[in-house]
């Protein structure tokens, strides 16, 4: 075999030519800008150019090409290099000035120049780099040729072989143009846009992939006839070449879309240096939000209508009668969870939208919270004279609450005990009512609700915050109406003044501090989601989260409880317990709980503890391992955030059919079958699509990215800017994110209990 790959090279005359000829311009015309502006075409573009040419070549020219009729994988492959590895190459180089300046002079100043000064050609060529029409190419072309017709003709006939290459290296130079953006081109849409347009195609990539994967026949007859290579069948070829699509169009893209996202996060501004004090604001000009940032208050409709108040209060009281009907279907409805709106609601429903309310705008659900009328009630009639204890002024009692709630969930099936889940409704109404009746501020909310700690942790990925519009304004106040409040609004209970505000985290979105501003400065502004994890300055109402291992208790905890709570569900987990309660005569409910103390308390701190040490060991530097395990924890909460998002937005996928036929239920009970009458096949689970598993993986890959990107901004930072350091202090860290990263790619392809529905 290694003689025919040696004698199947072959070098067509035209590709051969003109790159031979793109080479050379390329290479004249970079050394005079080389000569020039060092800093902007230095080596590493004249590298790239070359190995993107050298890769088109590989590609087209290689045994790659001869094999390709013979094996999937071996075509796959070549599409492989000219969609995803040879254009961005290309564009790196930033070819266009070198090959004109390559070259002669009188050719490009009296033959081209009039052509490349036209109007009409500018702007025909502007809008053919647009990113719509590059997304929009890829996908047609990677979708057509990937065919069984477009496809089996390719393999038949050399001239269409060489059309669809010639279509899919086109194709992939049109989707990576505004991704590289190479000097000295414009964009089209602001830089940030460019992540989702890399994972939505990523998404696309996967749902392709997935179908030679689990296609089960082989696709194209022409492989299914052809002479077996190496003994690999043409299912096990086909498996192969999907795998190979997969995992290359998922680092493509999600490497891409990383250093988007550092290059984002670089050039985010911050204010310098400030005080935990409102009135302390260090002199200097400030700093003003970023020219063209969205700002989600300045929306036409819906900004007048999240500032308002009463909408608000509107907002919660539906929210509480939502509430209500859950704790009155759940004690006095069916038992069965699947029938109940205690069942249905809180653990199908309800997670799902907080999921893609996080993910959309952020922590939405403490905004319309129910609980919130009754924590006024409880002022009210209480008259919260009170100070919270100083020793409780922490997430300690928190974090234990939110333990707890992980262990009954799981030790007492709360998705399947509708009057339990109406327990917890009626608790959490009387818990905050009483606490926050008692004491001052928001009290129940800061320190003791287990939920709104989860949602504060999530939030910090979130891609709205609110932030001062400009913090030269906030030094020339001296009321600081957004903490302390005036005659028209209450300013912020939970103590975060504005201008000093960092992320997310205790910020339930109340937009009392909005309201108070005199100044209408404050924003719901948009930010590179996760970018304050990745720094640590003094935070107002919160010092630096290096010094608060609570914090970080606290985000350990929400990270290794998204991978326990979806392995908890899996068919390969659940009979190793049986197996385990058998061969050792443990009691379910002791097994549940040594399990779970292992895998949310053991696990983390035992992980951290090891990561921080060895990290700080390798790259000798002066923070102590316990300031490394704060900073550090708190960049793997996108990687939690990914996997809850996957496994809850699944059940919701999943499950979304099973509320209507409860709400019947509901109507025929209360003597109003207007509805009709209950139809539970609504009810039962369904095989899932195909791209729902691409969407999980999409949102696994996204969440790793993140906080592989967020660790290693944070190890620069410790690290004083040096790499070979930096790198020593995040690799044990980067381990542990892919380790974590690879048991939920396990999770997603396991069969899952479908808790929550008829079977």
């Amino acid at each position: 075999m290694g003689e025919a790959a040696l004698a199947s090279w072959r070098l067509p005359a035209w590709p051969l030519a003109l790159s031979l000829l793109s080479a050379a311009l390329y290479a004249r015309g970079w050394r005079r800008l080389h000569a020039q502006m060092p800093e902007r075409f230095g080596v590493a573009r004249l590298a790239a150019f070359a190995a993107g040419l050298a890769i088109v070549l590989l590609a087209i020219a290689s045994p790659l090409d001869a094999f390709a009729a013979l094996l999937l994988q071996v075509h796959m492959l070549q599409h492989v290099l000219l969609t995803m590895v040879a254009p961005p190459l290309l564009w790196l180089g930033a070819p266009a000035l070198p090959l004109l300046r390559g070259l002669p002079g009188g050719l490009a100043r009296d033959g081209l120049g009039p052509f490349l000064a036209w109007p009409a050609l500018r702007t025909g060529a502007r809008a053919l780099v647009h990113p719509l029409v590059g997304w929009g190419a890829l996908v047609l072309a990677v979708g057509v040729w990937h065919l069984p017709g477009p496809y089996q003709l390719a393999l038949r006939a050399p001239a269409w072989h060489e059309l669809e290459h010639a279509c899919f290296l086109v194709a992939g130079l049109l989707f990576w143009f505004p991704v590289v953006q190479p000097y000295p081109s414009r964009p089209h849409w602001p830089r940030w846009a460019m992540v989702p347009y890399l994972l939505l195609a990523d998404v696309f990539n996967t749902v392709l992939a997935a179908w030679f994967v689990f296609a089960g026949r082989p696709l194209y007859a022409a492989y299914a006839a052809a002479p077996r290579l190496a003994g690999a069948d043409a299912l096990v070829d086909q498996a192969a070449a999907g795998a190979l699509m997969w995992v290359a169009g998922a680092a493509a893209y999600l490497v891409a879309a990383g250093a988007i996202v550092i290059e984002v996060l670089g050039v985010r501004s911050a204010v310098a240096s400030a005080s935990p004090h409102p009135g302390r604001l260090p002199a200097g000009e400030g700093t003003r939000a970023r020219e063209g940032t969205f700002d989600l208050l300045r929306v036409a409709g819906l900004g007048r209508l999240l500032r308002s108040g009463r909408a608000r209060r509107v907002a919660q009281a539906g929210m509480l009668l939502v509430a209500g009907a859950v704790v009155l279907d759940g004690l006095l409805g069916p038992a069965m969870s699947p029938m109940n709106l205690a069942g249905v609601l809180p653990w199908t429903y309800w997670r799902g939208a907080v999921i893609v309310a996080l993910l959309v705008v952020g922590n939405v659900f403490c905004m319309v919270c129910p609980f919130m009328l009754p924590r006024e009630l409880g002022k009210r009639l209480l008259g919260a004279r009170r100070v919270w204890p100083r020793r409780l002024r922490s997430k300690w009692l928190a974090l234990a609450l939110l333990l707890v709630y992980l262990w009954a969930y799981e030790a007492f099936d709360l998705w399947d005990a509708p009057a339990a889940t109406a327990a917890i409704v009626l608790a959490y109404i009387g818990g905050a009512a009483l606490i926050d009746g008692l004491f001052r501020g928001a009290a129940f909310c800061k320190y003791v609700c287990p939920i709104g700690q989860f949602h504060f942790v999530q939030a910090t990925v979130a891609p709205f915050e609110i932030r001062a519009r400009d913090t030269a304004t906030c030094r020339t106040c001296t009321t600081y109406d957004c903490v302390r409040g005036n005659a028209t609004a209450r300013g912020c209970e939970l103590e975060l003044f504005v201008p000093e505000k960092r992320g997310n985290l205790d910020c339930t979105l109340c937009l009392d501090c909005v309201r108070a501003c005199p100044h209408d400065n404050v924003g719901l502004l948009a930010v590179a989601p996760g970018a304050e994890l990745a720094v640590d300055p003094p935070r107002s109402s919160l010092r630096r989260l290096s010094e608060r291992p609570d914090i970080a208790a606290l985000a350990l905890v929400c990270v290794f409880a998204a991978f326990a709570n979806a392995a908890g569900m899996l068919a390969p987990v659940l009979d190793g317990e049986q197996v385990l309660a058998a061969r050792f005569a443990l009691a379910p409910l002791l097994l549940t709980t040594l399990g779970l103390v292992a895998a949310l308390v053991v696990a983390p701190a035992a992980t951290a503890a090891a990561a921080a040490w060895l990290g700080g060991r390798l790259a000798r530097v002066a923070a102590a391992p316990r300031a490394l395990a704060c900073r550090f924890a708190l960049t793997l909460v996108p990687l939690g955030l990914g996997m809850w998002s996957a496994h809850f937005l699944f059940h919701f996928l999943i499950g979304i059919g099973t509320l209507p036929p409860v709400l019947q239920r509901v109507a025929v009970d209360l003597g109003t079958p207007l509805l009709g009458a209950p139809a539970w096949a609504g009810a039962c689970p369904t095989r899932a699509p195909e791209w729902v598993t691409g969407l999980e993986l999409l949102l696994l890959g996204a969440g790793l990215l993140l906080a592989l990107m967020l660790g290693w901004r944070a190890a620069l930072d410790l690290a004083e800017r040096r790499a070979g350091r930096a790198l020593a202090l995040q690799a044990p860290w980067a381990l542990l994110a892919v380790g974590l990263w690879a048991s939920g790619v396990w999770i997603v392809f396991q069969p899952m209990q479908m808790r929550g529905m008829v079977h």
